[in-house]
């Protein structure tokens, strides 16, 4: 074999290691991560949306199309995306503790990429502030430098909405001119440039982890007020079931308190619990959350564009996602607080230089900035999609791989004492292989507490002594099942016998959880195979089980009609 062939041989072997090679790149990550932001974007098909920025990046990125909150409340979620524990490890369902104290001294994202050297930074709302991150947003552990909020966020609650009678008010509604507002400006812009310092900061200083926590379009809609104008009123709609389902167990239903609780709400005296908003609100609700939405995505563009200029896109991994949705009308609710889809579904959104997308080619940006008022019209396709279900769990150990860490290993049932584990999945195949079709072995495991198995005015937001109730909730492609159990705050333990409402919605003909099932179905049968479970069998095992047995029983049914 003469040297032409040598050289040939090892030319070819270069070229089929390089892309495994690139794979596992050390790369910067920007994390970014909206507040009750639902799947209300373009590249979710949305066709009201206009999010050119966001949908810009999903156009060079891997885009999970169904993926879900662990539990549809900031603290809760955020705290259980980023140490990737359920609610039930964390044991944090309210907002009033502390992981590393309450439950376990459990390793965050950050945290993991901090110790491996990565310079780690924390901009605006990414764990949530107050007790649930010890009043220091987890620093020192998780940050190299204490975290950023911006001082615009002090105003938030305040009287800042101009009224019709001229006067302020604490609105639900409160689009502002921002010149007016305290300081000229809002906290979304403030974290925007912060972000942006930082960014600037770190050119050639070593790996970073910056990840950025926007506040909208979270309640109330404090936002500029040409947002407004790219969705006239006459061009909303309402939500297609606006109707609080019949056979909604009454547990099931979140009255939306802190809604109530706005000054311009009030005035509309909507009765408690189930009275409806008038639809000339609702539409005002509606307009004022999309244009949250569209705020939102310009900063989103303002810091990718930044990467552009600063040469960073080509070594920077891009993570976009939310830490649960909110409904604008569904089921006759507002606000998140539930186990529907419109509460617990996010985006997620993944871009990885050399794998999502080709390197930057010179002379190109990848990510220009888009103005939505001179762009109105704008047009992209999603990179890639991933159908199947995932969960924000799977956050941690993806993230860690992707961008050239080792990914958690997965824990052991019981990890109360084990620092560094996920319970989630690392999604990295779904990046090197094509999806085959739908896959319902896939769940997400959602979940959410009740004082009391009627609606009252704490059932939002329970304190932990005060939750009675729990519901667990499992949803897959075909179906989201969800069983409300009595739960024990001081033990933490749930009572998988002490059944106090169900749901079952076959998502096929019933994609907007309108229909629930429960009560059709034969449950003698599935308690005697749930007898025959080891007493300590998980809930989530049970349920799994028993959605397994109805499904079957269902499709037997439905196969002799």
């Amino acid at each position: 074999m003469n040297l032409g062939v040598f050289t040939w041989l090892f030319l070819l072997l270069l070229c089929l290691l390089t892309p495994a090679t690139s794979r596992r790149e050390k790369r910067n990550v920007l994390f970014i991560i909206a507040d009750d932001l639902r799947a209300s974007l373009g590249c979710y098909d949305d066709a009201l949306a206009k999010s050119p920025n966001i949908d810009q990046l999903a156009s060079r990125s891997q885009v999970f199309l169904n993926a879900y909150a662990q539990q549809a409340v900031c603290a809760p979620s955020r705290t259980s995306m980023l140490t990737s524990r359920r609610p039930d490890t964390t044991r944090l369902y309210d907002f009033n503790s502390y992981w590393r104290v309450h439950s376990g001294n459990y390793t965050t994202l950050p945290q993991h990429f901090k110790s491996k050297g990565y310079y780690t930074m924390s901009v605006g709302k990414v764990f949530h502030p107050g007790i649930a991150s010890n009043h220091t947003d987890d620093y020192p552990y998780s940050w190299s430098i204490p975290a950023y909020h911006p001082s615009s966020f002090r105003f938030e609650k305040q009287k800042m909405c101009k009224g019709d009678d001229g006067q302020l008010h604490a609105n639900l509604l409160c689009a502002v001119n921002v010149t007016e507002q305290p300081g000229g400006t809002l906290p979304d812009l403030e974290s925007t440039d912060e972000a942006v310092r930082l960014l600037k900061s770190r050119v050639g200083d070593g790996a970073f982890f910056l990840a950025v926590g926007f506040h909208k379009p979270h309640i109330p809609f404090r936002i500029p007020q040409e947002y407004l104008s790219l969705y006239p009123l006459d061009k909303m709609t309402l939500a297609p079931d606006p109707d609080v389902p019949e056979l909604l167990p009454p547990v099931a239903y979140n009255p939306w308190t802190d809604v109530r609780q706005r000054e311009d709400v009030q005035k509309l005296n909507v009765s408690f619990p189930y009275g409806p908003i008038p639809k000339d609100f609702q539409l005002r609700i509606r307009q004022h959350y999309y244009a949250a939405v569209s705020y939102m995505d310009a900063q989103v563009g303002r810091l990718l564009s930044t990467l552009d200029a600063l040469g960073l896109t080509d070594s920077t991994m891009v993570v976009f996602t939310s830490d649960h949705g909110w409904s604008l009308g569904e089921h006759g609710e507002w606000a998140k607080y539930s186990n529907f889809d419109v509460a617990t579904r996010v985006p997620l959104i993944m871009f990885v230089p050399g794998v999502t997308a080709a390197y930057s080619r010179a002379g190109g940006p990848t990510f220009p900035f888009i103005d939505v008022f001179s762009q109105p019209e704008h047009s992209f396709t999603n990179a890639k999609v991933i159908r199947n279900t995932v969960e924000l769990v799977d956050v941690f150990p993806t993230v860690s791989y992707m961008a050239g860490l080792p990914a958690p290993e997965h824990c052991p049932d019981v990890s109360l004492q084990v620092e560094l584990c996920t319970e989630g999945r690392n999604l990295v195949h779904t990046f090197q292989h094509k999806e085959r079709g739908k896959n319902a072995e896939l769940m997400a495991f959602s979940q959410y507490p009740r004082p009391a198995d009627t609606p009252q005015n704490n059932s939002d937001l329970p304190d932990l002594q005060d939750i009675k109730v729990m519901g667990y909730s499992l949803r897959n492609w075909d179906y989201r099942y969800t069983l409300w159990l009595g739960f024990n705050p001081r033990s933490f333990q749930v009572n998988v016998s002490d059944v106090h409402g169900g749901e079952l919605y076959m998502l096929a003909d019933d994609p907007g959880q309108d229909k629930n099932i429960y009560s059709d179905l034969d449950h003698s049968i599935v308690m005697k195979k749930m007898d025959a479970l080891p007493h300590n069998a998980s809930v989530w095992t049970r349920m799994r089980l028993q959605l397994y047995y109805h499904t079957a029983g269902l499709k037997r049914n439905a196969g002799t009609a």
